[in-house]
């Protein structure tokens, strides 16, 4: 199916996209998605998911219309994502918009989703004018999220770190508090409060001993803390550990110590701590990082996940390419020092083509530092091409709206 560029569509789609994005930490495990009803280039409605298990974008949308006193027949919907057809907690929004008489419904992402997806499909079939558009960057990226865990089992991974002009996390000694300000280091709490898990190495908890919790903003969701140890080896008297009762808290260990009796003491003690252990096969480097995940998913519900950790670890995901969104705050701040930590390590890049490429989808000044926002551009996610790299870009999932 060719695609459509329009003016009209990315106004529309990118205002979709704006309200859709307000349902980040409160609508997963399904997609934000957001709907705009319009007549003549005038909004008339305009609707978001805003909660697992609420009304739909679209209904949301068809219900502000006519609590505006407008009348959806004959009026044109622009969608970021298709509309589903199927039965679940609500009913399909394709019967929604076939009863309410619109004429036309323009949609930025196919469904991948076996059940919901062909929506499009069945509002032909009734009559409605139905295309899709790429026009939007904004409205593509919303769906991305749940796009990925449908089609590969996987978690949306989003790396946050931050970092001097010079590209260092910490001084040669460790020292990495703090590079970023305070209004950075809030807008990390904010994102804290709305991913379903945070996930840090052994490395990162042994040297900054982390809470890796949300504080001081509203919490959407509370997140599992994920910690990365192989062998056990975390301080029974880390903040991790001693909070394990309040906060919910995870151990990623090779799946062999699940039940070895060497392991059993440290076991039971994490256990009574109110730790979760959570047995993963191992590989060359440690724990195999996509079956963790895989495993998260499964057994635990997540759908995004926050990456806190070390060069290290940091290299490791970036070489398995887990990495989807990348989130960078830079301080005016250059150590020039050899010895100072790098921002991941671990890969052997011999040539250019062999490096991870990214693609600038915001940046935002905070005081005097910059947060940029990138995202990993592979071939499944399609149609990410025309990304604008402007602060006013509001398709990423940082944006605190």
């Amino acid at each position: 199916m060719s695609l459509v560029h329009d003016d009209r569509d990315k106004v529309l789609l990118d205002c979709a996209a704006r309200a859709g994005l307000r349902g980040f930490g409160l609508v997963e495990p399904n997609p934000m998605v957001g709907a705009v009803l319009s007549r003549d280039g005038r909004i008339i409605g305009i609707g978001h998911h805003r909660r697992f298990g609420g009304l739909h974008a679209e209904r949301e949308a068809l219900a502000n219309c006519r609590a505006r006193g407008e009348d959806p027949r004959g009026a044109t919907m622009h969608v970021t994502l298709e509309p589903c057809r199927h039965h679940g907690k609500q009913p399909p929004c394709t019967d929604a918009l076939i009863e309410a008489g619109v004429a036309r419904v323009i949609y930025a992402a196919a469904d991948p989703h076996e059940q919901s997806g062909g929506g499009a499909n069945v509002l032909r079939t009734a009559g409605v004018d139905v295309r899709q558009s790429n026009a939007s960057a904004a409205a593509l990226h919303l769906s991305q999220p749940f796009a990925k865990r449908v089609k590969t089992g996987l978690p949306w991974i989003i790396a946050k770190w931050a970092q001097t002009i010079d590209g260092r996390i910490a001084t040669r000694t460790g020292e990495s508090k703090w590079i970023s300000n305070d209004r950075s280091r809030r807008r990390v709490h904010q994102l804290r409060a709305k991913v379903d898990a945070v996930l840090a190495g052994l490395g990162t908890v042994a040297a900054d001993d982390p809470m890796l919790t949300a504080r001081g903003v509203h919490r959407r969701r509370t997140a599992k803390r994920v910690v990365i140890d192989r062998e056990l080896h975390i301080n029974p008297d880390s903040k991790l550990v001693l909070s394990a009762s309040r906060e919910p808290t995870l151990i990623a260990c090779s799946k062999d110590l699940i039940v070895s009796d060497i392991a059993a003491r440290k076991r039971d003690a994490l256990e009574a701590a109110g730790v979760t252990l959570l047995g993963v096969p191992d590989d060359l480097r440690g724990v195999h990082l996509p079956m963790l995940f895989s495993t998260l998913v499964e057994r635990c519900g997540v759908s995004t996940v926050l990456v806190e950790s070390g060069p290290g670890l940091l290299g490791a995901l970036f070489e398995a390419d887990l990495v989807d969104e990348a989130i960078v705050y830079i301080a005016p701040l250059l150590l020039g020092d050899d010895l100072a930590k790098s921002v991941a390590t671990g890969r052997v890049a011999s040539s250019l083509t062999e490096g991870r490429r990214f693609e600038l989808v915001r940046a935002k000044r905070l005081g005097h530092d910059v947060e940029l926002v990138y995202r990993r551009m592979r071939e499944d996610q399609g149609n990410e091409h025309n990304s604008p790299p402007d602060a006013a870009h509001s398709g990423n999932l940082t944006s605190s709206a």
